[in-house]
């Protein structure tokens, strides 16, 4: 009988070793893979949550800077400038809180800065809208209450609805108040007819129907600050990780704050003091920063933290905002993060060259936020901006 060819054992298929041996190699090509991948999501994501940050940031600074450039309009003459003010707002709007030698006063000042320690500090700027910059009058009678303001000439360049700061000549910085103008000026007869301007009124914001402060005649003047619409008073501040935004000239911000921009940390400022002597501070012949600070000084000298003059020392102001990434990154095995793991210091440069720095460190972490600020990135904008119209003002 003629046999068949007798088969090798090894060609039925792979033996148990080469199979394992396959396993092997493939788990560890799929774990590189998955390694691979893992990393490019994590490259992917810390570039993604910086593009945000950057976005977010620069949004905040560029909004912020803009407001501070322009802060000080209309309200850069010296009777004005620090003047605790009385505002009343239909709307809600409330001007920022400041110490004035212990006493909690309303200044009406370029820029007025709520320190936050290591949180976040809540920043004002004001700025009026006048056509004609700082068209003043004088009261000719005592004001003691009421609608009407007796004035000293024909009121050229104030309408209704125009706002108007009261203030007095013989004491700088005390006793202010906001108004608005409720009749037609142009249509009042010239002189030798009596020239007045009447406030409050139906319809009208601000301190309607009285100031809320006696001013006597011959002793006080009366500014226009420009018309309503366009009076930008701003509170910038952060909550809850947005940038928010309280204002005299957006619909609905009056009394509460808008959010701008999300994934803002921390809003932190400090004041740029011009500290000369009293002998050689020329306001009109420029300003310069001698020393930054966080809170309000006796920057004139004095005796008085925070008087009027110490608000028309303030030549720049130093301005950081810190933005977080979007998404956080993973923890480790041990479930520790460590994308960040020190807080942001800010303001630690010498700038301008020869004036010392107050360095900040700030506190990033989010109130109610379930991860931990170490998780997310962080970066920081600074800026200094120097308030031009302080030394655009006419001499005291």
């Amino acid at each position: 009988m003629k046999r068949g060819p007798i088969l090798n054992s090894r060609a039925a298929g792979f033996s148990l070793v080469e199979l394992m041996v396959s396993v092997v190699i493939g788990l560890l090509a799929v774990l590189f893979a998955t390694r691979i991948m893992t990393g490019s999501e994590q490259t992917k994501d810390a570039a993604l949550g910086s593009s945000d940050s950057m976005q977010n940031g620069m949004l905040a600074m560029f909004s912020i800077s803009a407001d501070a450039e322009q802060a000080g309009y209309g309200l850069n003459d010296p009777l004005i400038n620090g003047c605790d003010t009385r505002m009343t707002d239909a709307n809600g709007y409330q001007l920022a809180p400041a110490q004035r030698g212990g006493v909690a006063v309303r200044p009406l000042a370029p820029a007025v800065i709520e320190p936050g320690g290591a949180g976040s500090d809540r920043v004002t700027l004001y700025a009026g809208s006048a056509s004609s910059g700082t068209a003043t009058l004088r009261l000719t009678a005592d004001y003691i209450g009421g609608t009407r303001i007796d004035v000293d000439r024909v009121p050229f360049g104030f309408r209704r609805g125009d706002v108007i700061a009261v203030v007095p000549e013989k004491t700088t910085g005390a006793g202010c108040a906001l108004a608005q103008i409720s009749n037609t000026p142009e249509d009042l007869p010239g002189p030798p007819a009596l020239q007045y301007l009447m406030i409050g009124g139906a319809g009208l914001r601000y301190n309607s129907g009285s100031l809320g402060a006696a001013f006597t005649g011959g002793a006080a003047r009366l500014f226009n600050l420009g018309p309503e619409a366009g009076l930008a008073f701003h509170t910038w501040s952060v909550e809850d990780g947005y940038l928010r935004l309280r204002a005299t000239n957006m619909a609905g911000a009056g009394a509460a704050s808008q959010a701008v921009a999300d994934n803002i940390v921390s809003l932190k400022a400090q004041y740029g003091f011009d500290t000369r002597a009293e002998a050689d501070f020329v306001p009109e012949e420029g300003v310069q920063v001698g020393r930054w600070s966080s809170d309000m000084l006796d920057a004139d000298g004095d005796g008085v933290s925070g008087g009027a003059g110490d608000y028309q020392r303030i030549a720049a102001l130093r301005i950081a905002v810190v933005a977080r990434a979007r998404n956080p990154e993973r923890p480790d095995a041990k479930g520790a993060c460590s994308a960040t793991l020190e807080q942001p210091t800010v303001f630690a440069s010498e700038q301008p060259q020869g004036v010392a720095a107050a360095p900040v460190e700030v506190e990033v972490e989010v109130e109610d936020d379930p991860i931990a600020w170490s998780c997310y990135r962080y970066r920081v904008f600074e800026t200094i901006v120097p308030l031009r119209n302080a030394g655009w003002r006419p001499s005291a």
